[in-house]
């Protein structure tokens, strides 16, 4: 499981170096290198996240399809590009 908030602060908040994260009360506490507090706009954070597990959701939609067409060139004896001959190749 991706933790996109975590992401999202660290994209964020370049003077971020450590996360704390109370799973009882959804709530976020950034510091620095000198362990002072990063005051967070969560808001910001959210759509950072949801971003990011757009972008990741994308990328595994694009792979799938990919490899889709792969097979389904396969077997129809067609000419796969090479992206689609890398999501076979181990």
């Amino acid at each position: 499981m991706k933790f996109y908030k975590q992401d999202a602060i660290f994209e964020l908040y370049s003077d971020v170096v450590r996360i704390e994260h109370n799973k009882e009360t959804d709530v976020f506490t950034a510091f620095d290198v000198n362990e002072n507090e990063v005051s967070l706009n969560m808001s910001n954070v959210n759509t950072k996240a949801t971003e990011l597990e757009t972008a990741d959701n994308d990328e595994a939609t694009a792979k799938a399809n990919l490899k889709a067409s792969a097979k389904a060139k396969l077997i129809a004896g067609e000419a796969l590009t090479e992206d689609e001959a890398n999501t076979i190749v181990l």
